[in-house]
């Protein structure tokens, strides 16, 4: 008897394998191909022959431990106590994964916003607790007022996601108002902060879980080196929580992974020294506004995106498939591959939406626009 009978391959997965069957450029799944920048190569290089090949400590390795805290308060201002509020993890997933095992059980209801990243509904329904999708509006801002109906005495998470994957999308001063309001009516509600993206964001910079006092006692903010630094194969990320939370989570993690891979905490912790992850936003709003150039001659029409390295295009001037198998035409047909927006909603709402990443080197967006404006 399957825990997830209706669980199948990841459309990621899907997509990927097909782009690599037929020889298709992959703008599919979010990952970088362009080169790591040479100071980190530079500094794993070095610890490979140093003594850093042990476990750490369960929590993660002190030293990033402390540089975690140090960025957090530098970025937004925030203090934080490294030994009780922060756990290192094996990627953002596996953070949001925990957590979610860690506080919510049987009978419990979990509000997830659609579009949303697949991996928030699993672990919810591992747990013998309740997802309850809601809807963003179509132009992907919150509606306050259906999520507040979507509350009860039973909800005990919702999951936000800001910079906002697939849609770029990022929350506003309004909507965080709006979020203070809805959990004093819901004392019970934690909030779940996939900040991902925290650093990839363009003309307004994304505001923070971290900068909110009336979130901070009953928020856990989950963020990725691997996105962060475009190392999204070493699979670190890292929970922010306050320590009555972070005891329940870390009870989980130390089963789940006890540690994580031990080399990659001791080069972050020592790269975080030299790298400047303000410049990243700019880096890649270069990459978005080059690949939004390439497209504009394209029948596509593109969606305004705010952060994140991802870009939402339309393609109802061109066809009246549905997104699914619009996707595998691009692939089969035209030689691109992309992500079906239907495919990140529960009820599979198509319109006609697909997604772009454009974290790729210069060629292969020239590559792939080339192939998008012939269609």
């Amino acid at each position: 008897m399957s825990k997830l009978p209706n669980v199948t391959t990841s459309i990621f997965t899907v997509m990927s394998k097909m782009a690599a069957e037929y020889n298709a450029i992959n703008l599919s799944q979010g990952f970088p191909n362009f080169p790591v920048d040479e100071r980190l190569t530079d500094i794993i290089a070095r610890l490979s022959k140093e003594n850093v090949h042990q476990y750490t400590p369960m929590a993660g390795f002190p030293p990033l431990m402390n540089q975690i805290a140090k960025l957090v308060q530098s970025s937004y201002n925030r203090t934080i106590v490294p030994e009780t509020e922060i756990l290192v993890t094996a990627g953002a997933t596996q953070g949001i994964f925990t957590t979610i095992l860690a506080l919510i059980k049987t009978g419990d209801e979990v509000v997830i916003l659609d579009p949303s990243y697949d991996s928030y509904e699993s672990p919810v329904l591992l747990c013998n607790a309740k997802p309850v999708r809601v809807a963003l509006n179509d132009d992907y801002t919150p509606n306050w007022e259906t999520i507040e109906k979507a509350c009860s005495s039973k909800t005990k998470m919702i999951i936000i996601n800001n910079p906002h994957n697939p849609t770029g999308k990022i929350l506003t001063e309004a909507d965080f108002l709006q979020l203070e309001k809805l959990l004093s009516k819901f004392p019970d509600i934690l909030v779940l902060s996939d900040e991902v993206y925290e650093y990839i964001t363009f003309e307004e910079k994304h505001i923070s879980a971290h900068t909110k006092d009336f979130l901070l006692n009953r928020c856990i903010m989950v963020s990725s080196f691997g996105k962060s630094f475009h190392i999204t194969g070493w699979k670190i990320g890292y929970t922010v929580a306050p320590e009555y939370l972070m005891k329940e989570i870390k009870k989980v993690h130390q089963f789940l992974v006890f540690s994580v891979n031990s080399i990659s905490q001791a080069a972050i912790s020592e790269y975080l020294d030299v790298v400047d992850v303000n410049l990243l936003g700019k880096f890649y709003q270069e990459k978005r506004d080059y690949f939004q150039k390439l497209l504009q001659n394209s029948r596509f029409e593109l969606k305004p995106c705010e952060g994140t390295y991802f870009q939402v295009a339309s393609y109802a001037n061109i066809s009246n498939d549905d997104d699914v198998t619009f996707c595998k035409k691009l692939i089969t047909d035209h030689g691109v591959a992309a992500i079906p927006i239907s495919t990140f909603y529960s009820d599979h709402k198509d319109q006609k939406l697909i997604r772009f990443c454009f974290a790729k080197d210069d060629f292969t967006l020239e590559s792939a626009a080339k192939k998008l404006c012939n269609i």
